[in-house]
């Protein structure tokens, strides 16, 4: 809004200036017709002074109070994702009655972390002073964006002066990150449903004293835990089934460090992993936490995925830490037997070290590997971590995110 405003100075000059001129040639033609006389002096009075009338009623001309509504006219039917366009529809009212031929309309998009668009475009108002005209931005990039003043301008007829006035429509709306569906993941049903599942929820789930039901006897139960009556009934051992407090399985930790992406698009990829893997973990109703430069506790209800969600909107790689110690700082929010995912382009011994370090506190790690350039180190990196028993993928792209973890992992 300050460019808007910005040139209100020599705009004032270059009116005073203009405005003496058309007052200078209205007194010449006021003498001449005073000390000459004839009908060719006031005729040619005549037409100075309508001339003069038009060009100084155009200060009336309704553009200043000009009013009007701004549309986001959006094709998808939930939300906006990064690469997407969106159509924008204003509407403008002009009050008054001075000829307006046509009006220059000029808005302006903000992104919040930087960057803007400008639009430019006229509209010749109908007979009730009415117009509205459509524009379509360039492919935008994730965050949130907001409006500011819609600047309508009109000259008249001889382009002396230029009329001018704002229109103040504040709103804004918010580009998710992209993101691709993810049907399964096998590697984490194995760890979940197949041969770790009793040992990772024995550490990471505890039971209440809530009864949830029946069920059969295991051997070792203890003698509390049988349920007698449906013993009784049945005529086989049962025992009860308590409820699982609701902990935290997973943790998406979203490297924002820095020094370790080498362009932006590397970290927009890193931003789409973790997002797809958030609607994954709602879809699947996993219990996720979300760890970047700040912690999200992990949340049940669509509210909490939605917490999440946004806060991936507008976060940037603006962290100097090491990734080693924003997970240190956040390490009592996470419990043992965590499913820790790190999305991170980083390779080498000081992410070997983190995964060694975050294996020795009893959570289970997995890098999703930003390989977007396609190092020449891939397989090696990837050897040497299945040596090390840590699970890995490497992520050239979005699309192919499915596709690698419908396998089985390297």
């Amino acid at each position: 809004m300050n460019d808007y405003y910005g040139n209100v100075g020599p705009r004032l000059t270059g009116f005073a200036f203009r405005l003496g001129i058309v007052l200078a040639v209205f007194t010449c033609s006021l003498f001449f017709m005073l000390f000459q006389g004839g009908k060719l002096a006031f005729m040619l009075f005549i037409i100075v002074f309508i001339l003069t009338a038009y060009l100084l009623m155009g200060r009336w001309s309704g553009v200043k109070k000009t009013t009007g509504t701004r549309a986001l006219l959006i094709e998808q039917e939930k939300h906006l994702v990064a690469g997407a366009s969106v159509t924008i529809r204003i509407q403008v009212q002009i009050p008054g009655f001075w000829p307006v031929p046509y009006l220059f309309v000029k808005d302006r998009i903000y992104r919040k972390n930087g960057g803007e668009q400008l639009f430019e475009a006229s509209l010749v108002p109908d007979w009730k002073r009415r117009g509205e005209v459509e524009y379509k931005t360039a492919p935008l990039r994730r965050g949130v964006y907001h409006f500011d003043a819609v600047q309508c301008s009109t000259e008249d007829i001889f382009g002396v002066f230029e009329h001018t006035g704002f229109i103040h429509l504040p709103s804004s709306f918010r580009v998710y990150p992209q993101t691709v569906k993810i049907k399964e993941w096998n590697q984490l049903n194995f760890m979940f449903r197949g041969t770790h599942y009793h040992s990772m929820t024995t550490r990471a789930v505890r039971e209440t004293t809530q009864i949830n039901g029946v069920r059969e006897y295991n051997y070792g139960d203890r003698l509390s835990r049988i349920h007698w009556n449906a013993t009784a009934k049945t005529g086989t051992l049962k025992s009860k089934e308590f409820e699982r407090e609701s902990l935290p399985k997973t943790t998406i930790v979203l490297d924002c460090c820095k020094d370790h992406y080498s362009s932006t698009d590397s970290f927009e990829l890193a931003v789409s992993v973790a997002a797809s893997l958030l609607e994954f973990a709602k879809r699947s109703q996993l219990s996720v936490s979300l760890l970047t430069n700040r912690y999200i506790d992990p949340a049940a209800s669509s509210s909490g995925y939605n917490q999440m969600h946004d806060h991936l909107i507008d976060v940037g790689a603006e962290v100097s830490l090491s990734l080693q110690q924003i997970v240190n700082d956040h390490s009592r929010m996470i419990p043992a037997g965590t499913f820790v995912v790190v999305v991170s382009p980083s390779v080498g011994d000081r992410m070997a070290q983190t995964l060694a370090w975050i294996k020795q506190r009893q959570w289970i790690p997995c890098h999703l590997w930003i390989n977007a350039e396609l190092h020449s180190s891939d397989e090696r990196w990837m050897k040497h971590l299945k040596s090390a028993a840590i699970l890995s993928y490497s992520i050239h792209s979005l699309q192919e995110l499915p596709s690698v973890l419908g396998g089985n992992g390297r």
